[in-house]
């Protein structure tokens, strides 16, 4: 029963399957953006706001080690729905077996250089002074648990690609969930402290893995892999980089633009400026789950179809994403563009920052309602296994335009310039992936039938 579940990606009703797909994910999506924001304000209350910077010194350096795992999930997921739409179940087995091995050895080589050379990579980071202590604790129990994490990133895709986005959102669920229960008992209970904080962080990670493992050795998973899968085969190996390579050099953009974004704003505006950026920020990682949710519910019902060559559900598929992604980012953009004075206010009181950020807002949200193509779009090479196209979509609204325009319009309208960037950059990259998506479209999806 449970390998039949993963043939209704080609035959149930595309708007059916991209509700049952995405709703779970944008829920997943959601706990554990609260989760961010809840662990935060826990910390903070009950250790301090040092805590809180060394999490943040810690963050980059642990978050980029998982995100190798989320990468290679996301790259090896879309062989294994190509691989189950065209009844390929050996190549599915042994991409999930390359893709556990994968994780394992580059997490774990990552982990013992971080581990050697701690010291330096928290200076670098920030730790410094007073933080750096506190970082320290934190830092070297949390890098325990970061190749969990990794395994968790990764087979949670794998999940979705099976299509079962119900097991997937309780993967990502639980974690959360488990997190703030253990940050209560750890913190506030037992007083822990920093190391509180760090193993109720590394045993979320435990029992997230535990559930995955479950999953996949019960009947409700049907990739069962031996030991013979475990071994690297070159060809897989290759194709499982090249398509993770787009998630990891996306992650890599978003830090660089970060890094840029605080630095431009704090020359231009100092501290209220930046604080303004922060604010938007969250309200990106918040307000775009629904988007979010449906992109990642497209992933596995566009490659299983085009892996089993039904061109015309892969077309419906791409319509019925953009249509809904388009729906529920107008009606974010409606809400932020009525109501970022008290969106701002539930950040902070800060006068200057009460006054400066709705405004910066609207610019940063002004072209949210045609984000769905550009997202969509990109994603769809992705899905398909078409790594080149997928990677230079991905970038082209942070990578190609964003970057150079926040450092060329500032010197022209100063602060202006950079909020700005925003929507011209979202339109830009819009427009370039409708383009590529179209003649895709057209030179590919031909009904076999035709």
């Amino acid at each position: 029963m449970a390998k039949d579940s993963s043939q209704d990606l080609g035959t149930q009703p595309i708007s059916k399957l991209l509700i049952k797909q995405a709703v779970p994910a944008s829920i997943g999506i959601l706990v554990m953006s609260l989760n961010i924001l809840v662990d935060t304000i826990f910390v903070g209350n009950w250790i301090g706001s040092t805590a809180i910077a060394a999490i943040n010194v810690v963050l980059p350096v642990s978050f980029f080690i998982a995100a190798l795992g989320m990468a290679i999930g996301i790259g090896g997921s879309s062989i294994i729905s190509r691989a189950l739409g065209g009844n390929n179940y050996e190549k599915a087995l042994k991409t999930f077996g390359n893709q556990i091995t994968l994780t394992l050895v580059l997490t774990l080589s990552l982990v013992t250089v971080g581990l050697l050379f701690a010291d330096g990579i928290i200076e670098s980071f920030g730790g410094k002074g007073g933080i750096f202590e506190p970082a320290k604790i934190y830092y070297e129990i949390v890098l325990y648990g970061v190749p969990l994490l990794a395994l968790c990133m990764m087979a949670n895709t794998v999940i979705r690609a099976e299509g079962k986005p119900k097991f997937a959102m309780y993967a990502m669920m639980i974690p959360s969930v488990s997190n703030l229960i253990m940050d209560y008992i750890f913190i506030y209970v037992l007083d822990f402290g920093m190391a509180g904080a760090a193993w109720a962080t590394t045993l979320s990670y435990a029992i997230c893995l535990a559930f995955i493992l479950w999953f996949f050795i019960s009947n409700k998973s049907e990739l069962k892999i031996d030991f013979a899968h475990l071994g690297l085969n070159f060809p897989i190996v290759k194709e499982i980089t090249s398509l993770g390579f787009v998630t990891l050099s996306r992650q890599a953009v978003v830090s660089v633009t970060y890094l840029f974004m605080n630095n431009i704003l704090f020359d231009l505006g100092g501290e209220t400026s930046v604080t303004s950026y922060a604010i938007a920020g969250r309200m990106l990682m918040f307000a775009m789950f629904p988007v979010l949710g449906v992109t990642q519910g497209f992933l596995p019902i566009a490659g299983f179809n085009y892996g089993a060559e039904n061109y015309h559900r892969v077309k419906e598929t791409l319509n019925t994403a953009i249509k809904y992604a388009a729906i529920l980012a107008t009606l974010v953009f409606i809400v932020l563009m009525i109501f970022p004075e008290s969106i701002t206010r539930m950040f902070t009181t800060d006068a200057a920052v009460v006054s400066q950020a709705p405004n910066d807002m609207r610019w940063v949200f002004a072209a949210t309602p045609i984000i769905a193509w550009q997202l969509i779009g990109a994603a769809y090479f992705q899905a398909i296994g078409k790594a080149v196209p997928a990677l230079l979509l991905t970038l082209s609204r942070q990578g190609f335009f964003f970057i150079p325009l926040i450092l060329i319009l500032p010197k022209f309208y100063g602060e202006l310039g950079v909020w700005i960037s925003f929507p011209i950059s979202d339109v830009l990259a819009t427009i370039v992936t409708a383009y590529f998506l179209n003649r895709e479209i057209k030179k590919n999806l031909i009904p076999k039938d035709v």
